[in-house]
């Protein structure tokens, strides 16, 4: 991973000292590049909000070092302070730019202000770094990438990374996102119910490619104390853990030495701290954090809960069910029911009722058997899912949109 202040890089290419951009043999996903690349190995470059522990950043991770390794170019941009480090590990080769201007509370006005500063950041970016392909992730991230990349003959795709219909975004730009998306060249979204939003309002091309799911860490024999709930996410109210606690409350007198670990950190901390002990769970719930790894939440768990209201897919799902964990989950819109076989790789409760999730987790921690059985078979599940089979879809997507002649 080579981590460049954008400052300094975009001025080095526009000076001719920088580094050459072809960072690698001309491969092409195995074959030969397409002949308008005239024999050079491709240029992507990723547009990320920041570098942290999210899904998009994970799977963004995976895509730059997948390409890095076949002797791609890879460019990773991200709206994140110069001193940050990346959560997620990259190939030497990945160049990281980060651009500043990171998100933060502003007044109307600054925000404006920010909004075209990073409009302009990016279009410089686009103009310096001349990449072959732009691939941008999350709303407002994608928004901003087309708006940047109009004119300078540059094909995009954007990724649509949560539920489009339910996820908040704002009046002014949903209106900007139903503008500017059909200027795409391609959209991708994890779920065929993510996709049916964009009817009408979509670019030519689109894809449906699901997250990839893997545990993220090698786990050790034995775990935690056997008993111990676990859910992970940034503490907002779309991950429901309030849901959770009210559930985990009811289930304490079935349960009563298990204990429920929140894993994640966000604006909703003080209120999930007041709302556990007002419920008496100060002593049976804990509230940690962000794991100093990936996945470090595995080790320490015996059942996994989804409690979100809406999901985009539901990464941590997959990881958990990938290294072989009981799932139970709300039946959100959209994503868990596409991993879970209900009944036989783990639970689906009804979305938000908290009764149900409540006899969920006294029944499943009541029942080491069931949990043996629904973990095995959730680790089977995941094959389905299985990194390379995802990033291959990725890689036909990309190759797709690289192979038309400009």
């Amino acid at each position: 991973m080579r981590y460049e202040p954008a400052s300094v890089a975009l001025a080095e290419e526009r000076a001719g000292t920088g580094e050459p951009l072809n960072a690698g043999p001309s491969t092409f996903g195995g074959a030969a590049p397409p002949a308008n690349l005239a024999g050079r190995a491709p240029h992507v470059a990723f547009v990320l909000q920041g570098l942290g522990a999210g899904g998009s950043e994970h799977i963004v991770s995976l895509l730059c070092n997948h390409f890095a390794a076949l002797g791609w170019t890879v460019s990773l941009l991200a709206f994140e302070h110069r001193e940050t480090v990346p959560y997620y590990a990259h190939h030497p080769a990945v160049r990281i730019l980060p651009l500043g201007l990171k998100s933060a509370p502003r007044g109307p006005l600054a925000a404006i202000g920010a909004v075209r500063a990073r409009e302009s950041s990016l279009r410089q970016a686009f103009r310096l770094l001349r990449p072959n392909l732009v691939v941008s992730f999350l709303t407002r991230t994608n928004i901003l990438s087309v708006i940047a990349a109009r004119g300078l003959g540059i094909p995009i795709i954007i990724s649509e990374r949560n539920n489009p219909t339910l996820q908040t975004v704002g009046p002014v730009w949903g209106a900007l996102r139903r503008w500017s998306y059909p200027h795409a060249t391609g959209l991708v979204t994890m779920t065929a119910g993510a996709m049916r939003h964009f009817d009408g309002a979509a670019p030519p091309k689109t894809w449906v490619i699901p997250n990839p799911s893997t545990a993220p860490i090698v786990l050790p024999h034995t775990r935690s104390d056997g008993r111990t709930i676990a859910a992970v996410g940034r503490l907002v109210p779309q991950k429901g853990f309030d849901l959770l606690l009210e559930a985990f409350a009811r289930a304490r007198g079935a349960i009563p030495e298990w204990k429920l670990v929140l894993w994640g950190d966000g604006p909703d901390r003080a209120a999930l701290e007041a709302q556990r002990d007002r419920l008496g769970l100060t002593a049976s719930v804990e509230m940690p954090g962000i794991t100093n790894r990936p996945g470090e939440w595995i080790a320490h768990t015996d059942v996994f809960v989804l409690s979100s209201r809406f999901e985009g897919w539901g990464l941590v799902v997959g990881e958990a069910m990938a290294a072989g964990l009981p799932v139970i989950s709300f039946d959100c819109e959209w994503g868990p029911a596409e991993m879970i076989e209900h009944g036989r790789s783990g639970i689906l409760v009804p979305n938000g009722d908290v009764d149900a999730l409540a006899t969920s987790l006294a029944d499943l921690c009541s029942d080491h058997g069931a949990r043996e059985a629904l973990g095995k078979a959730a680790a089977d599940r995941m094959r389905q899912f299985a990194p390379g089979k995802i990033i291959a879809e990725w890689q036909a997507a990309i190759g797709e949109v690289l192979a038309v002649p400009r």
